[in-house]
């Protein structure tokens, strides 16, 4: 560990997400500062030692910090971020946690500052007290930042993730959004209503049967966190809509088959979902990289505002990870060198056509 002092990181919100982050981010010697609006969690988080120090606000918290993550929940998040962004100094980089992004980024992308986060990782409980500081290892961190969002900036926030062992992954807040309504919310959607419709088939004096480990797997989620789910459904609910109305229409077709005994039907949808369970898993919706060497590329780019996001956004778009990334500015700071490491030769040789349709010459290995 060096001696020197680590990253200011301040969190705004103290619960399992934000508590894990700052037993992360301690891990490699940030000194973090923690804010949450009930001071017994504050308290809580300072004693588990999620926190270095504490706030009583969000402007007292974001004093000098250079790393803010917003961990408010999801109705809250837009004016949150507003106050932080309010109080934050101009080299100071603020992301969230939130599990919807396109009303954030309405909100936030404007501002150099912002990129909008949302890891893949939790637990079935709530509370600091189940904070853990491997909580993000292995596990893809969704980032989405804006044409204008400050390439320094997002390297400091991409390199702090890739230390927490997380695999921060840039993506568009309209795609994040559509692929967490069919991945994360209609599952969490469909539990519920598997486990309501199970307990209305049964009077209620009539004992639930034993059941299988599919009805447990299946339903693992219902009745999540009210508190928080609610303001999900609510956030993504265009995405969501849209979902529930392709899966009616599945469920039709299936029916329908059903209905006139069309075993050879039944048969081929049954097939193909289990190939197409293979083909999701195996490409890696939770974002491993596979055991592949990482290989560096570098780009001259202008220095102007957005161009790291720019390239972010591609290759994510593309599938092409940054394991990890860094700047390096010219004399005249006109412009500059960014260098990525990629997962993988044929990672490495389609983020450099990607990089050169964008504009950007790259230097050949």
């Amino acid at each position: 560990m060096s001696d020197r002092p680590g990253v200011k990181v301040a969190l705004i919100g103290v619960g399992l997400i934000g508590g894990s982050i700052g037993l992360a981010a301690r891990r490699v010697g940030a000194r973090v500062c923690g804010y949450d609006p009930d001071p017994h969690v504050r308290a809580s988080a300072l004693e588990l030692g999620a926190i270095d120090s504490q706030a009583s606000d969000i402007p007292g918290v974001v004093a000098g910090a250079e790393v803010v993550f917003v961990a408010a929940p999801v109705g809250a998040l837009a004016a949150t971020i507003g106050e932080a962004l309010a109080h934050v100094g101009a080299d100071c980089v603020v992301s969230d946690v939130g599990s919807t992004k396109r009303a954030v980024v309405d909100v936030a992308s404007a501002d150099e500052r912002f990129v909008g986060g949302h890891p893949l990782a939790g637990a079935e409980t709530a509370g600091v007290e189940h904070a853990r500081a491997d909580l993000f290892e292995g596990a893809t961190w969704y980032l989405t930042p804006a044409p204008g969002t400050a390439g320094v900036l997002y390297e400091r926030l991409h390199r702090l993730l890739r230390s927490f062992g997380a695999q921060p992954t840039a993506i568009d807040a309209f795609t994040h959004d559509r692929l967490m309504a069919y991945v994360s919310h209609l599952p969490h959607v469909l539990a519920n209503l598997l486990v309501t419709q199970a307990a209305d088939a049964l009077d209620v004096d009539e004992r639930l049967p034993a059941v299988g480990p599919s009805f447990r797997d299946a339903t693992r989620v219902a009745g999540a966190n009210s508190a928080i789910w609610t303001d999900i459904y609510l956030s993504n609910r265009d995405a969501l809509l849209g979902a529930i109305d392709e899966l009616a229409g599945r469920l039709g077709e299936v029916r329908t088959a059903l209905q006139v005994g069309d075993a050879a039907a039944i048969a081929a949808w049954n097939e193909r979902a289990r190939s197409d369970r293979d083909a999701l898993l195996g490409a890696g919706l939770a974002g491993g990289i596979g055991g592949e060497a990482l290989l560096e590329l570098r780009a001259s780019v202008p220095n102007r505002p957005g161009v790291i996001a720019e390239i972010a956004l591609a290759l994510g778009r593309a599938g092409v990870n940054i394991v990890d990334m860094a700047l390096s500015p010219s004399e005249d700071n006109r412009q500059g060198i960014v260098a990525l490491w990629i997962s993988g030769a044929r990672g490495l040789e389609r983020a450099r056509e990607l990089i050169a349709e964008l504009g950007f010459p790259v230097a050949r290995a």
